[in-house]
């Protein structure tokens, strides 16, 4: 490792080969904290190359537990690669369980926030979910409830390694970037959430060589989802194109309403509200919009408005509290 930190302190970057080659060795234990620390901190100094990232996702791939058997759930995933430093509430979660209440199948893989106060494991444990990696159990709750939780640690001994290193560091770096693509289902529907339109041009050049159906989003004033806060863009294998609050009928918000508070549980007090109907229109109104996003990636020719409507019955009909009751009596 010292060799290798010596080559990035002098600004050469890893070939593909030889970035996978580290982060396997990362999973294999052989490097220490300090050494994981310093490397990490690497690429908060300067941009990942692609080929630096196309290598840690190999590895990580490589080293993911085989839960294949989901695969033919053929489920959508929505996630951000957060670190926006926006400190918003659960949108990203919350959305999978209002697609999941509009009937369609989702695997959700998340994480405890790195750089926010709840990350989408954090509440699911504040519900007392049980995380698991028994996958007679994921196709149970995908079979029951349309959804699934992985909580990434468990599938990827890679992602467990430096949980408490990234925990310590406290701010953003590139496992953020590679949590989004390395969900262990290998899932050919997603809905990708970037805080600024360089990493968005990053994983569309990935996405290309794939037959994933994506959809990147990005809010101009730098949110990881759509926020409403300001116009966002939308990047798919058909178009790219930018859309207003206004546009898609929805009404604009301030970056205020969105905050997720100072703790987990404040964090869990808005997702019930969400999930009970009675939320403000701001925080409803930003799960419904990354919702609709999931909606129109699983159905491209459907309208963004007829994806929000599919997303508003969801919640107002009841069935996003159903769904997601019935998840807690499968998941706790």
């Amino acid at each position: 490792m010292k060799q290798i930190l010596n080559r990035l302190f002098e600004h050469q970057y890893l070939n593909r080969n030889e970035a996978k080659e580290i982060l396997t060795n990362m999973a294999d234990g052989k490097y220490n904290d300090s050494e994981i620390a310093a490397f990490i901190t690497v690429f908060l100094m300067r941009s990942i190359s692609v080929d630096e990232f196309l290598g840690f996702s190999d590895a990580l791939l490589d080293l993911r537990a085989n839960v294949d058997a989901l695969a033919a759930y053929n489920p959508i995933d929505i996630v951000g690669t957060g670190g926006d430093n926006k400190n918003t509430f659960n949108i990203s979660t919350l959305a999978c369980f209002v697609v999941a209440g509009a009937g369609y199948k989702v695997a959700k893989h998340g994480n405890y926030g790195a750089t926010s106060v709840s990350g989408a494991s954090n509440v699911m444990e504040q519900h007392g979910v049980k995380f698991t990696a028994d996958v007679s159990k994921l196709e149970k709750s995908l079979d029951k409830t349309n959804i699934a939780y992985m909580h990434a640690p468990l599938f990827n001994n890679a992602l467990k390694v430096v949980a408490p290193i990234r925990k310590a560091l406290g701010v953003r770096t590139f496992f953020n970037m590679l949590g989004p693509v390395v969900n262990p289902i290998r899932p050919k529907r997603t809905v990708l959430g970037v805080f600024n339109l360089k990493m968005a041009r990053l994983y569309f050049y990935m996405y290309q060589q794939t037959d994933v159906d994506y959809s990147i989003v990005h809010s101009i004033d730098g949110y990881d989802e759509i926020s409403l806060t300001s116009d966002f863009k939308i990047i798919n294998k058909h178009e790219e194109r930018i859309y207003s609050p206004e546009l898609i009928g929805l009404k604009r918000c301030e970056e205020k309403e969105l905050d997720g508070g100072q703790t987990p549980e404040d964090a869990s007090r808005i997702f019930d509200n969400v999930v009970n109907n009675t939320a403000t229109t701001a925080q409803k109104n930003a799960v419904i919009a990354n919702a609709a996003a999931a909606i129109q990636t699983i159905n491209p020719n459907m309208s963004f408005e007829d994806a929000i409507a599919q997303a508003c019955e969801s919640i107002d009909s009841g069935k996003l509290k159903e769904t997601f009751s019935k998840f807690l009596e499968l998941n706790t």
